[in-house]
């Protein structure tokens, strides 16, 4: 699909120059990772081009709006990914679905349609996986350096408060994801 490979390189080039150093965790890797897990949902459903061309784009410049801060990101981000995809010729249909997906990815999530279900759970997969508690700490240190919490009390409750209010929104998720991160929720419950 139109662009998508300049697209790529231009956005992830930007992010790895220009994120800041205190995003511990909404740094390049998360993108890359959230691209990886929309992969193999392409994969796994065998989703058509178009699909794949909107998963793609919107896995990559979904958190771009941290390169002018976190405050709004998303809407900044999406704006961010208009001008971009404009300057690349891609329609405006096609763009406001990508705007879309970005949008979806703002807590609380609420998906309108199923990709953006997936592009839901694709930014919040490492919840069920084992590398948790690995990527938790990488947020951790991130809410640190913007002054959002400064204890690791502080980050128990934050973590057991978003675990308990989170939901999956693909049928993938729900059975593969959920379950362990039921298993880090009375992790944490228990600790």
């Amino acid at each position: 699909m139109q662009g998508y490979h300049i697209l790529r390189k231009q956005v992830l080039s930007n992010l790895e120059a220009n994120l800041p150093k205190s995003l511990t965790y909404h740094a390049l890797d998360h993108t890359l990772d959230v691209l990886k897990v929309c992969n193999q949902y392409i994969k796994r459903e065998k989703l058509p081009i178009e699909e794949r061309y909107l998963l793609r784009t919107g896995a990559i410049v979904h958190d771009m709006g941290f390169l002018k801060g976190s405050t709004n990101h998303e809407e900044v981000g999406a704006g961010m990914a208009e001008v971009i995809m404009k300057n690349l010729g891609v329609s405006q249909k096609t763009i406001d679905k990508v705007k879309g997906l970005v949008m979806a990815t703002k807590i609380p999530q609420n998906p309108q349609d199923y990709l953006q279900r997936i592009i839901c759970d694709a930014d919040l997969d490492y919840l069920g996986r084992l590398d948790y508690p690995e990527i938790s700490q990488k947020l951790f240190e991130e809410l640190k350096n913007m002054n959002v919490i400064s204890t690791a009390q502080q980050w128990k409750d934050l973590q057991i408060n978003f675990l308990k209010a989170h939901r999956y929104h693909t049928p993938f998720a729900i059975k593969n994801r959920e379950p362990q991160k039921q298993i880090w929720l009375n992790k944490l419950l228990d600790s």
